[in-house]
């Protein structure tokens, strides 16, 4: 199963260069399915693995002047403060035996596993859909709507911090539809978003996780790998055409782990 993981990790990198987003949402199953991690060290994982792969992918939207740093220092604050409240409250609160109800226990791993497939779902929903935000070269005044925001950035900061997910799906809509920004400065703006949320989170976890860096960076890399070819791609074929495949892909796979964590575990 070591193999598929490591070519499953090169997909991380290939859809976050593609799209902005969703390597998250591969990352914790290739984790905990492939790699046989605990759903927790996997969310940690997660969060060091998609930070890092997300700071090499935003260098390109740098260089290009496709990120708004204001938009991702208003949306980061929140963010962050809610990761670190999650990370370090929240998470360690649940108990490892959840509930029972008659001889079926829900555990920690699972309960993480089952929000992470709804994510999952959720988000095959916003790739599937038809965009009506998608034109490029659409260019709006730019508004901010502070509290509005702040509620994105708080949500999306619990999100990261419970299960490890970056949330690009989530913020290039809000940075779209909220704040009127292009859609590839809205990519650039999100991958910067997620790399701050991401490797702050991994620091908030490193009090209480014990870090094999040897794996860690060896999915990591081949996930920055996968990033570049991603972005090298992303100049040649249009993001709109891959978005709803993958989404359908991802709404398997949340349907999968639903069925895999109640029914055949």
């Amino acid at each position: 199963m070591d193999i598929a993981g490591y070519s499953a990790s090169i997909f991380i990198g290939i859809s976050l260069g593609l799209i902005g987003g969703g390597g998250s949402i591969l990352t914790v199953p290739v984790l905990v399915y492939l790699f046989s991690l605990d759903a927790v060290l996997a969310t940690a994982y997660s969060l060091f693995i998609v930070g890092s792969t997300s700071v090499v992918g935003s260098f390109s939207y740098f260089k290009k002047g496709l990120v708004n740093i204001k938009t991702a220092i208003v949306f980061g604050i929140p963010s962050i403060a809610a990761i670190f409240l999650t990370r370090e409250y929240l998470l360690p609160a649940i108990p490892q035996d959840v509930f029972t109800i008659g001889s079926y226990t829900i555990t920690k791993n699972m309960l993480l596993m089952l929000l992470f497939a709804i994510l999952m779902i959720a988000a095959s929903y916003s790739m599937i859909r038809k965009d009506g935000q998608a034109n490029d070269g659409a260019t709006h005044k730019q508004q901010f709507n502070y509290f509005q925001i702040l509620l994105q950035g708080i949500f999306i900061g619990v999100v990261t911090g419970l299960i490890g997910a970056g949330g690009g799906f989530l913020i290039i809509p809000a940075l779209v539809n909220l704040l009127k920004l292009p859609m590839k400065t809205a990519v650039g703006t999100s991958l910067v978003i997620i790399s701050i949320n991401s490797l702050m989170g991994f620091l908030f976890s490193l009090s209480h996780t014990s870090v094999q860096w040897g794996f860690l960076l060896s999915i990591a890399s081949i996930a920055i790998i996968g990033i570049l070819i991603g972005s090298y791609l992303s100049t040649k074929i249009k993001a709109t055409k891959l978005k709803p495949a993958f989404g359908w892909f991802v709404l398997v796979m949340g349907i999968y782990i639903i069925v895999k964590e109640t029914l055949l575990h």
